[in-house]
């Protein structure tokens, strides 16, 4: 899997301040209705349902958000980077400023646990993480995200 397949240059997005996890939810409903055509009632619904069973906020700033919707028949990505960090309730109790959202099919099984390894192995690199936090043009940060790279060994 590649994160270009996931993630097209219009579902990236640098976003000024979010109030709540609620807002930062519905961004990233709208910007996937938006750039993939998808319900965005239906991603943020979704997104709230998943985090009520547990924090998606990972640590180091990252929150990883994803969900299962009905109507997809691939999987997608959103990413916004906020230039105010948000609390989100993470791990590690500290305020988030990277956002990859994932919508994977209802029936998605492996593919979609693939997806979300995929998205925080790269996720997890300082290097990538530290040029994401440096840029502020939407097109360099979806370069940044896709760019091919070799896969590190366990």
């Amino acid at each position: 899997m590649d994160l270009s397949k996931v993630l097209i240059p219009g579902a990236v997005r640098v976003v000024g301040q979010l109030t709540s996890k609620k807002r930062l939810f519905q961004e990233l409903g709208e910007v996937a209705a938006q750039a993939h055509g998808i319900n965005a009632a239906m991603a943020i619904d979704v997104l709230q349902e998943r985090e009520s069973l547990g924090p998606t906020g990972v640590g180091h700033g990252i929150a990883l958000p994803h969900g299962r919707l009905e109507d997809l028949d691939h999987i997608i990505g959103v990413f916004l980077r906020l230039e105010k960090p948000l609390d989100y309730d993470s791990v590690d109790r500290q305020p988030v400023d990277l956002v990859f959202g994932l919508f994977a099919p209802k029936d998605s099984g492996v593919d979609h646990l693939k997806a979300l390894a995929l998205v925080s192995r790269t996720m997890r690199d300082p290097a990538i993480t530290a040029t994401l936090r440096a840029n502020n043009d939407p097109a360099k940060l979806h370069a940044i995200l896709t760019e091919n790279r070799t896969p590190q060994a366990a």
